[in-house]
């Protein structure tokens, strides 16, 4: 058995890439999120925080989708 190992070392490297990118993604959307908390306690408004949010949320479903349709496809 021969291993390809440049291969395997593309996948790694793609996967590490998107891993990182997918929790970035989701942890600015939690921090919009929290900085909307923050302004309605104060009585402030938020609005291009949680759309930012939302954007964030959005992309890592996209993500997660495009993913499944690989895996099935």
């Amino acid at each position: 058995m021969k291993i390809d190992w440049a291969a395997l070392g593309s996948v790694f490297g793609v996967s590490l890439v998107a891993t990182v990118a997918l929790v970035g993604l989701f942890t600015l959307g939690v921090s919009g999120l929290a900085r909307r908390e923050r302004a309605v306690a104060t009585g402030g408004s938020a609005t291009l925080a949680v759309t930012g949010a939302y954007a964030c949320f959005a992309a890592c479903a996209a993500a997660v989708a495009y993913g499944f349709y690989l895996i099935v496809a």
